[in-house]
């Protein structure tokens, strides 16, 4: 909220300038299950963190703009996210809050991914979501009761289930914890165990019909996949000649998800192109074909292998992979209207790399 009203502030002539921004903070909002009544409570506490943090300098003028500010990007998202709340609960199959489901199936993917199928314990219909979207987990694990986590939809519209593909966190140094809620789905949830889940969130989207005809590039590095693969397949089953290009860049063979779901994919349609990628193959992986080509997405990889000057692209990664893909689709002169991604962090850092 202080960015958006740093970002307000930045744009305070053309405030729709931040209309991309107000929806996808009102879309993680709602995931959260963030309502009009908590609004009042973050302003008074953003107000006095900035007493605290400017000292003398927050004079009575400055605290009012800020206040003004805030109140007005208050309104915006109140508005914004209680129309979202409608939308899921006059969809078909739809709610608010949590609902019940069930584990049907739970299936590793990789040495570090596992995928897990969950149907509505009520047997009722499931609403339909827009390929790219996610749904929020509530996990109550012993040490940290009701942990919502959310996590992309990893499968097409239409299927009788959602699922959701998990990457099992590791630690990141050797005095950091591993991912707590990860591994507690990794280790400890299993078939026929219950999960409360919200519904389907998220404005990291693409129209399945692909009504304007033009190529679509998809981009995943590791678990970035997820929203990617519920993309592509959505799409080949609403338009199966619609231009696809799929690049997938894993570390090797060992935490490569979906390699053959990708690849059968492929059989389905005559236009979807797939480019796997391995930074650091195991021994095996190149001879036994497991990837295409050894190395990291380069300029020329993108200029050569996609048709950069017409197609749509959409990217979800780690950071680094993000960071790379941004400056390549800039190289090469990509309009950033036709460029998509989904990135966790604050958008500067991936822009300014």
């Amino acid at each position: 909220m202080a960015g958006a009203i740093c970002a307000y502030f930045t744009h305070i002539d053309n405030p729709a300038v931040l209309m991309p921004a107000v929806e996808l903070i009102a879309q993680k909002h709602v995931s959260l299950g963030i309502k009009a009544e908590h609004y009042p409570i973050v302003g008074s506490n953003l107000l006095g963190a900035i007493k605290d943090v400017m000292g003398d300098g927050a004079s009575e003028e400055i605290i009012e703009a800020v206040a003004e500010a805030y109140g007005f990007l208050a309104d915006l998202f109140i508005g914004r996210e209680g129309a979202i709340y409608a939308e899921q609960a006059s969809a078909p199959g739809g709610w608010n809050g949590t609902r019940t489901f069930v584990v049907a199936k739970k299936v590793p993917e990789s040495d570090v991914v596992t995928s897990f199928y969950l149907k509505p314990e009520d047997e009722g219909p499931l609403p339909p979501f827009k390929p790219g979207q996610y749904i929020t987990v509530h996990i109550d694990h012993p040490h940290t009761p009701t942990s919502p986590r959310n996590y992309s939809l990893s499968d097409r519209v239409g299927e009788p289930h959602f699922r959701i593909s998990v990457k099992r966190e590791g630690k990141l140094s050797e005095d950091a914890p591993a991912g707590l809620i990860s591994n507690h789905l990794h280790d400890a949830i299993e078939e026929g165990h219950h999960l409360q889940v919200g519904p389907p969130c998220g404005e990291f989207t693409i129209n399945p019909d692909n009504a304007d005809g033009r190529p679509v590039v998809l981009l995943a590095g590791g678990i970035g996949v997820t929203p990617l693969l519920s993309m592509a397949k959505s799409i080949v089953h609403a338009n199966p000649d619609a231009p696809i290009y799929f690049l997938q860049a894993a570390r090797n063979g060992g935490v490569h998800a979906f390699a053959d779901e990708v690849r059968n994919l492929a059989t389905l349609s005559s236009n979807m192109h797939v480019k796997v990628l391995y930074d650091a193959p195991l021994d095996g992986d190149v001879e036994n074909k497991r990837c295409d080509d050894v190395g990291f997405v380069t300029t020329e990889l993108l200029r050569q292998w996609t048709p950069f000057k017409d197609a749509d692209f959409y990217f979800c990664g780690p950071k680094p992979f993000m960071q790379n893909i941004h400056a390549c689709l800039q190289e090469l002169g990509v309009d950033e209207a036709r460029v998509r991604y989904e990135f966790f962090g604050p958008k500067e850092e991936l822009q300014t790399a």
